[in-house]
């Protein structure tokens, strides 16, 4: 679903230039969930704006979903984020001045979708989430780990295929931390391809690989265990 072979990125000039992603390659089948880890300023964060089109890189090539992004058009490109990409920040960004339903169906909205179908998609998905009673409610009504899963719901409503999330348990506490990768490994289930970046290891075991990034390079990778609670059954008694 996602391919980025030999990516890099450069930001400023001469003396001042700064290299935030050097030859990264990265692949990510349908279904799978892969977990980015890495200190401060590595290039994280650049990694999932290049591989959502928010951004282009300098050189290397970006294919999402079998369609390479350097031969798209501007509104090609907008078009596959509004349609095929779900993005998750740890702000949330949701609009305060919308309903939890709203945000969500807003995106469908833009796309064209009639406003009532939108409606209906969004309180589908977040009924999926377990927050069909709060479909009415605006942000500021709600819990953060509420307001995190409205904003998942948002990046999986419709035929998203590719999900980017950053730092989405970043702003929760570890019960709710672990319930939105939980949320995301759900929509991975469902055929969702998804890249989270994460500072928490414990969070890492969730995905089905660990990526390590470091000054702009991927330096490592690992197939965690089956589960987190894998764990726990290899652990040797005390």
């Amino acid at each position: 679903m996602l391919q980025l072979h030999d990516v890099t990125k450069l930001y400023g000039s001469g003396a001042a230039q700064v290299r935030a992603l050097d030859g990264v390659s990265l692949s990510v089948d349908a279904g799978s969930l892969v977990a980015v880890m890495g200190p401060s300023g590595s290039g994280k964060s650049t990694l999932l704006t290049i591989a959502g089109s928010l951004e282009e890189p300098t050189s290397g090539d970006v294919v999402v979903g079998g369609s390479p992004l350097a031969s798209m058009s501007v509104d090609e490109r907008a078009r596959l984020r509004r349609r095929s990409i779900g993005f998750v920040f740890q702000d949330f960004n949701l609009l305060p001045g919308l309903t939890a339903a709203e945000n969500v169906a807003l995106p469908l909205e833009l796309d064209g979708t009639r406003p009532r179908a939108a409606r209906q998609m969004a309180i589908e998905a977040l009924e999926g989430l377990g927050l069909d009673t709060e479909a009415d409610r605006f942000p500021d009504q709600l819990s953060g780990g509420e307001r995190q899963r409205v904003a998942i719901a948002r990046a999986v409503v419709g035929d998203r295929r590719l999900l980017l999330a950053d730092e989405p348990s970043g702003a929760l506490d570890s019960a709710n931390g672990e319930a939105v990768m939980r949320l995301v490994l759900a929509a991975c289930r469902r055929g969702v391809a998804a890249v989270v970046v994460t500072h928490d290891a414990q969070l890492a075991s969730w995905a089905d690989r660990v990526v390590f990034i470091r000054d702009g390079r991927i330096v490592d990778g690992t197939v965690p265990p089956p589960s987190p609670e894998a764990l726990l059954q290899a652990a040797p008694e005390p």
